[in-house]
Formats: C-alpha cells, sequence, structure tokens
C-alpha cells in the first residue's frame, strides 16, 4: 500500500485477468506503452503499471516510478527478463528494487524459473571465463 507496482506479464490472457482482478477491486491499472505512459509512471501519477517483456527492451527508463516488480508469468527469455528487471534498477532509482516471481507450486512456473536460473549461472560463469582469459 502506497507503493507504486510494475506487473510483468507475458500472456495477454494474463494482462486480460490482472486487468479485469485489480479493477474489481477498485484499483486504477494502466499499461505502459506509450512516451505519456512511461512520463506519467515516472512521475508517480501510475499505483499499478502493467508491461511486457516483449515491450520493456533497452534504454527504457522506469527507475522513477517505483521500485517493486513483480513477475506475474514468466517468459522463458533470460535476456528479456534481465532488461525488464533492469528498467526499475538502474542509474537513478533512490530505492532498493523488490522482484516477486509469483511461481505456483508443481506447476511449469517453476521449471522456468529454474531454466532461467540456470542460464543466469551458464552466462555469469562464460563472462568470468572471458574475463580471466583477458587478464
Amino acid at each position: 500500500v502506497g507503493q507504486n507496482v510494475l506487473i510483468a506479464y507475458w500472456y495477454q490472457h494474463d494482462r486480460s485477468r490482472i486487468l479485469e482482478y485489480l479493477s474489481e477491486q477498485g484499483y486504477k491499472v494502466r499499461d505502459l506503452k506509450t512516451a505519456e505512459d512511461m512520463a506519467d509512471w515516472n512521475a508517480g501519477k501510475i499505483p499499478i503499471a502493467l508491461i511486457s517483456p516483449a515491450s520493456a527492451g533497452h534504454g527504457l527508463n522506469l527507475q522513477h516510478g517505483g521500485h517493486i516488480l513483480i513477475w506475474f508469468s514468466l517468459c522463458w527469455s533470460l535476456e528479456m527478463r534481465q532488461q525488464t528487471d533492469a528498467r526499475l534498477n538502474r542509474q537513478g532509482q533512490t530505492e532498493v528494487v523488490t522482484i516477486h516471481n509469483i511461481v505456483t507450486k508443481g506447476t511449469i512456473d517453476e521449471d522456468v524459473l529454474k531454466a532461467l536460473e540456470d542460464k543466469n549461472s551458464t552466462q555469469e560463469n562464460l563472462i568470468r571465463a572471458v574475463r580471466a582469459r583477458l587478464q
């Protein structure tokens, strides 16, 4: 309560479910699609914003609007995941960024999260190995 929240979704049907549920609960929710949406988010005018990782690419600055990101549905792409996370966790952010993953036990959500963790670990190991060779 009192903190702006960015919700990432992967599937359009998830977007619809989120919008429907939160609207029924009396929350104002807005998609971040236009430059005006981004400016309003960064000005703190949007308490709950929705974003698709496919549209949260390089160079998008959302760090001034909030510091909480909720992954409602996970995507398999580590790059999209990291780019979306980095929209809040970047220079100019004044708060600690908190990222929540909604994962249902016993579902593919667990597999996706594990795959992302494995991909990230592999990427970090590769970067370390390259750095070691260059030194």
